[in-house]
């Protein structure tokens, strides 16, 4: 006997249709959220989904030269505080979060913490984010990452253009119904 598939609307988005074909072969595997039946986007309804703490965590690092890290720990970068600024790009971002990503859901932060350390290749960024609420903080401690990352950047690329935004990524999460994940 032959699998039915759902109808996908003619005027759908090509790659809404492939994905709605892959979740139809895939019936046991989790469903993208933000996309009803037809296959069109949609904000997730967190209505009556019961408020949790939830924290996230998302890392991601700078790759830098040698000499520019040395410029940088020295505190003498042309435009100043380099550390300082990425900082607080990052705890603005995630602050904003909502207003940058399509369909995230603005939250009430509890908590935001960006902390940048030095490795022999470059900086590590980590963002923490938390909040009590019906949905989670990924992606707020994510757009802190990478906001940070950019904006160290913008910090030394008149000394070093190459440099390399790399590896972000949710390292962990914990609240709400899905409970706790571990980056392996």
């Amino acid at each position: 006997m032959r699998e039915r598939r759902a109808a996908v609307p003619r005027g759908a988005n090509p790659s809404s249709r492939r994905l709605l074909g892959e979740a139809e072969r895939h019936d046991k595997v989790k469903k993208l959220t933000h996309l009803d039946a037809k296959g069109a986007m949609r904000m997730v309804d967190v209505g009556a989904k019961a408020p949790t703490e939830r924290r996230a965590v998302a890392r991601g690092k700078l790759r830098l030269s040698a000499p520019t890290l040395r410029l940088v720990r020295s505190g003498k970068a042309k435009k100043g505080d380099v550390l300082a600024a990425a900082r607080l790009a990052g705890i603005m971002a995630a602050k904003r979060t909502s207003e940058l990503i399509p369909l995230c859901h603005p939250l009430a932060l509890s908590h935001l913490a960006v902390e940048l350390s030095f490795v022999r290749d470059g900086i590590v960024i980590e963002a923490t984010a938390a909040t009590t609420g019906p949905t989670g903080v990924e992606m707020e401690a994510l757009t802190a990452v990478s906001v940070a990352g950019l904006t160290l950047y913008d910090m030394v690329k008149a000394v070093e253009r190459g440099a390399r935004l790399t590896d972000i990524r949710l390292v962990e999460k914990s609240g709400g119904k899905s409970g706790t994940y571990r980056a392996r």
